[in-house]
């Protein structure tokens, strides 16, 4: 990982950093992972009670964990500038391309690779029930597109952010519409399992419409009050570190509940990795390769690259913890693909400087 770090830095004209926490995700994930075992493992009868907080009882989402996805999904909503979508029509085929990549290409290639590896290639060690949930989760994962660490990423890459902000903003709004129906059929047609929608819809309201809602208004609120400069490069990035504490404690609650599942299977953790990885370096490449094909310049190839590659992982999580519950296999395969996404995403910043040298030299205007 830090060989990959240190080409990404290198590969650009002017080094550009990543925060602590940033840098290290992928260890705090691990170290997360790890302190989650041992507290399901020392101490059951707290984290039972944790457990047991649900809003609504059977409702399957925890209210601890549903508090913390709120902690780390509205700083990132605040990020999104829906004005910026008049901007939509300067530069269309990279667009274009990147909402195909993401919401056609994605999400299906997902459920292929998935339902092969878990039903088909990994039979001999994972069974029936468990392929499902695993589908499941890493559909849940290919169907959430990335709109917050896209933003750091497309940084290390000299994107262009105007056009990344873009980007988000209107993958954000179209989560509103598709996310639900194609995770619900998707997950139906690559498994035994039954997406009960009424759930999926309470997710989408309770983890994209209401964060986005909040998101927008406290964004223009602080704007008109202190101006875009102080609210974009003061305010902002003091929410990174309350974001990833949110998250890793997250995770620590999610692998405490799943304490004993891991511990019988965690040859499996490593299961899951594989096609998440081949999917995540498929769409990356895909929506590359189609940018130098148009001959899109490469402040906005970029960046398309590492949205299709990325994923809205907090949304993910939430909504595999609020279908399947936090034990649940689903929500383990969403965690997985925290943990691959650090180095992951690293190794194809790098690619993509490297790889300048094959895209126009003018910037977009």
């Amino acid at each position: 990982m830090e060989g990959i770090i240190t080409q990404a830095f290198q590969a650009q004209p002017h080094a550009k950093r990543l925060n602590l926490f940033e840098r290290y995700l992928t260890l705090w994930v691990g170290l997360g992972m790890v302190g989650g075992v041992l507290l399901g493992q020392w101490a059951p009868a707290a984290v039972q009670e944790l457990r047991s907080l649900e809003f609504g009882e059977g409702s399957h989402v925890n209210a601890p964990i549903a508090v913390l996805i709120w902690l780390m999904i509205i700083p990132m909503m605040m990020k999104v500038d829906l004005p910026s979508l008049r901007n939509v029509g300067r530069r269309p085929q990279g667009l274009l391309i990147t909402l195909f990549v993401n919401w056609v290409v994605k999400p299906l290639s997902m459920a292929f690779v998935a339902w092969l590896f878990f039903r088909v290639l990994f039979a001999a060690w994972i069974v029936p029930s468990e392929a499902d949930q695993y589908i499941a989760g890493s559909i849940i994962l290919a169907a959430a597109p990335c709109t917050a660490m896209v933003f750091v990423w497309s940084h290390l890459t000299d994107g262009d952010p105007a056009y990344t902000l873009v980007q988000v903003s209107i993958n954000d709004l179209i989560m509103l519409v598709l996310f639900a129906p194609l995770v619900g059929v998707l997950v139906a047609g690559a498994s035994a399992l039954s997406v009960p929608f009424p759930v999926l819809f309470y997710s989408v309201i309770a983890f994209i419409v209401i964060p986005l809602l909040l998101g927008t208004v406290i964004r223009q609120w602080l704007i008109a009050q202190r101006g875009r400069i102080w609210f974009e490069q003061s305010l902002l990035p003091r929410f990174a570190p309350l974001t990833m504490t949110a998250l890793l404690t997250t995770l620590v609650l999610i692998f405490a509940f799943q304490a004993d599942n891991i511990i019988d299977k965690t040859w499996h953790v490593a299961l899951i990795a594989i096609p998440i990885l081949i999917q995540v370096y498929f769409n990356a490449s895909l929506a590359y390769g189609l940018m130098k094909w148009r001959k899109v310049p490469h402040s906005v190839a970029a960046p398309g690259a590492l949205i299709g590659a990325s994923n809205f992982f907090e949304l993910a999580v939430a909504t595999a913890i609020a279908l399947f519950g936090p034990e649940s296999g689903a929500a383990l395969a969403t965690v997985v693909g925290v943990l691959v996404e650090v180095p992951v995403m690293l190794s194809v910043c790098s690619v993509c400087n490297r790889t300048r040298h094959w895209f126009p030299a003018e910037e977009p205007a």
